[in-house]
């Protein structure tokens, strides 16, 4: 069986086959269409069953649309596997070329799971709903940076009213594009059917809606909620060693730092807001003495199991099954 690893970089793509005699000679493509097509064309002329690639936030998307379009087995592999198994393998040395090989060798070696390619809408939504975050982040810094400049009476005028048309231009920007994600959620009866579920939340409201469904519509639909979990970097992370080492378990943080962020602001709310949820929220401070982030962030987690049960059964949220009160007060 033919394995390839790719190297994915903003502007090449580093091709690794590997045959069962030996690993080939790395070839280089560019990170452009007419690239992509050039580099299927030569893993159909080496007859690659597998390929393997690592997941590099936008720059692997096109590229991966590409490969599962030409009807070849992909996967696509987390960064921090393809760290872990290039440390098992003892390599010395990291370069495009050395980490094509190690992805050529997981292909070969290990569990291949097939990658599939997500709904073109959901696609488009997370684009938007990650654009709208980063949007958020450069206004806030705006504000913040208007505040300090409030604070000196040194600060010339031109330069107050440059900061502020900053942030009227990122409210302006952040408008736009919350008005195309509410009109393609709206054309979609499957996309409204989840937006208003999610809404049906306490603590989530339309801002919130956008970037979670960004983010777990492009997931797989087989996935199960401990995935969801885990994928979120919301599972906690064990440390013990014979009876010298046993630390307390924290967050692994090893998934999508976009989700987890979306998850946040809701849970923060629905912990005050919510009876059901504050009950647990506060049960888990009073009763477990848990710090009040460890409790939001146990909140988020299952707040998380909420919503994927869900969106599969499609049932509105019923804080009862998030927590009786009966069993917090007990």
């Amino acid at each position: 069986m033919n394995t390839a690893g790719i190297d994915v970089a903003h502007k090449t793509l580093a091709l690794a086959v590997s045959t069962e005699e030996k690993l080939g000679k790395v070839r280089e493509f560019a990170n452009t269409p007419s690239g992509h097509a050039a580099l299927i064309k030569a893993l159909q002329g080496a007859r690659v069953e597998r390929v393997c690639l690592e997941a590099t936030g936008s720059y692997h998307l096109d590229l991966a649309l590409a490969i599962d379009a030409a009807g070849l087995a992909l996967m696509v592999l987390n960064p921090k596997a393809a760290k872990r198994f290039a440390e098992a393998l003892q390599t010395r040395n990291k370069s495009d070329a050395v980490d094509a090989g190690v992805l050529a060798q997981f292909a070969r070696r290990m569990p291949f799971e097939p990658w599939r390619r997500p709904a073109t809408e959901a696609l488009e939504l997370r684009a938007c709903a990650r654009r709208l975050e980063a949007l958020v982040v450069d206004r806030t810094r705006a504000k913040n940076q208007l505040h300090a400049l409030l604070q000196s009476t040194t600060t010339p005028a031109v330069v107050l009213d440059d900061v502020r048309l900053s942030i009227h231009q990122y409210t302006a920007r952040i408008d736009a594009l919350r008005d195309w994600a509410d009109a393609r959620i709206s054309a979609d009866e499957e996309l409204a059917q989840v937006y208003r579920l999610l809404t049906g939340i306490p603590g989530i409201a339309a801002a919130s809606a956008i970037q979670l469904m960004g983010e777990l519509l492009v997931l797989p639909e087989d996935m199960r909620a401990k995935q969801w979990v885990a994928l979120a970097g919301l599972d906690p992370r064990q440390s013990t060693s014979g009876t010298s080492v046993n630390k307390p378990p924290r967050l692994s943080k090893a998934g999508n730092a976009h989700l987890r962020k979306a998850l946040f602001m809701p849970a923060l709310s629905a912990a005050r807001h919510e009876p059901h949820v504050n009950s647990y929220y506060t049960h888990l401070i009073e009763a477990r003495g848990l710090k009040k982030i460890q409790a939001i962030c146990a909140v988020m987690r299952k707040l998380l199991h909420a919503i994927y049960a869900m969106l599969k059964h499609r049932q509105a949220f019923d804080g009862s099954r998030f927590c009786l009160l009966r069993e917090a007060a007990a």
